[in-house]
Order: structure tokens, then C-alpha cells, then sequence
């Protein structure tokens, strides 16, 4: 993830929660299909069962993707894995989806509640992923803590709004890389990023002509739920 020359970088295809835009979100099939359209990267959600394991899921609730009801964290695995999370497709594990990326592309894996950081390491580790690999949250904390025990691990730090000092929450967290909601991209704030060495992705843009926007920026990498626009 390094300039292309001078003047020309690089734009990393980052399929959203796997390939979003066709497929059941966070699901094996989304990733698998994420990777037939070419990605190099990945990204997908990762939290916490009532007991303990680690599955790929977005909201705080199953309502939204799946047929059933209630809390993520209140429901043990047996129940959210005979859940449908569309098409038939069941919730992975965090173990499973990185056996599906594995030597195949990049895993970008967001750390959606706190707490989570050390044992997503350990399960990445014990993984032996080949591949790239981003740990990334909105809990910045949780980035310093994947810091703390892999200091040469990246982290993408995310922010939903435009930040108050363009490079202050980037640094603060020790990341390598930002990430930035689409509206509040501003070629000032991605240069100044990137003046510190800090790469900037962006999420999540599928509008064609977005896309041809955040490329025209230089931006690092471009998170779409239809990845093949890229």
C-alpha cells in the first residue's frame, strides 16, 4: 500500500462486510464472492455471543440480517448459528471467515464492541493468516490496546463525522491508517493524513461517480459494498 510513483497511488478494492451490495452481509458467501470480483481486501465485523465467541456481525441486534430477534451479545452461539442470515447462509465464526480469506486476500476486521482486542489478536495469530491484515474501530482504545501487543500491527482508526483537528485522532490512537465516512472527505483533510504518513481509506462509497471522486483525492483505499465498481 505504497505509491504507485510520484504522483499515482494505489487505490486498495475493499469489498464492505465481504461484497455487500450482492450478497448476504458478513456472511462466507459475501466473502467468497468478494474475492471472485478481485479484491484486496476485506472488511468485516467482528463481536462478541452471550458465551464468549467470536462471530462476524454488524448491528447490536439480529433483527436487521437475520430471522431472529434480540441482542448479539445476549444470545449463546448455538442460537445466533441457527439463525438465517440470508439466503440460508448461517453467522461465521471469526475463525471460519479468516480460513476463507487465508493466502486469498486481506482482512480488514472491525472491532465492533470493546473489549475484544486481545483475543481477536490471539485468534489471528493462531490463524496463521497469510495475508494482510487491518484491525480497525470507531473504540480507539481498542486500537491502542492491538498496538500494545502487536506494535507492528496496523490499525485504522474511524470517525463517522469531520474531526475537529484533521490529524489528532489518527495519532492519538497510534494508527496507520484512518478511516472517513464519505461526507466528510475533503482533500485537506486526506492530505494532511497522508503528510503524516497515515493512509486513508474511505467507507463507504458506491456511487460510480463517488468513487471516481475518492480517487481524484489520491486516497488509500476505497470500501464499497459493490467492490467491483472500483
Amino acid at each position: 500500500m505504497t505509491k504507485e510513483t510520484d504522483h499515482t497511488r494505489i487505490h486498495l478494492r475493499i469489498g464492505h462486510r465481504g461484497a455487500a451490495g450482492h450478497a448476504p452481509e458478513n456472511t462466507l458467501a459475501a466473502l467468497e464472492l468478494a474475492i471472485k470480483l478481485g479484491v484486496d481486501m476485506i472488511e468485516f465485523d467482528a463481536q462478541r455471543s452471550a458465551d464468549g465467541a467470536l462471530v462476524l456481525f454488524h448491528d447490536r441486534t439480529v433483527n436487521r440480517t437475520t430471522n431472529g430477534e434480540g441482542n448479539v451479545e445476549s444470545l449463546p452461539l448455538t442460537v445466533l448459528r441457527g439463525l438465517d442470515a440470508g439466503g440460508g447462509e448461517r453467522i461465521p465464526l471469526l475463525e471460519e471467515s479468516l480460513a476463507c480469506l487465508n493466502g486469498r486476500a486481506g482482512a480488514m476486521i472491525e472491532l465492533k464492541v470493546r473489549g475484544i482486542a486481545a483475543e481477536v489478536c490471539s485468534i489471528v495469530k493462531a490463524a496463521d493468516f497469510q495475508g494482510e491484515v487491518i484491525y480497525a474501530s470507531f473504540f480507539h482504545e481498542e486500537l491502542l490496546t492491538v498496538r500494545k501487543l502487536m506494535p507492528d500491527a496496523q490499525t485504522l482508526a474511524l470517525i463517522d463525522g469531520a474531526p475537529i483537528h484533521p490529524t489528532a485522532f489518527a495519532i492519538d490512537a497510534n494508527a496507520t491508517h484512518a478511516g472517513l465516512a464519505l461526507d466528510c472527505v475533503t482533500p485537506a483533510l486526506v492530505q494532511a493524513l497522508q503528510a503524516q504518513g497515515i493512509q486513508v481509506f474511505v467507507y463507504t462509497v458506491d456511487d460510480p461517480e463517488d468513487i471516481a471522486r475518492m480517487k481524484r483525492l489520491g486516497v488509500d483505499g476505497i470500501i464499497s459494498n459493490f467492490p467491483d465498481r472500483v
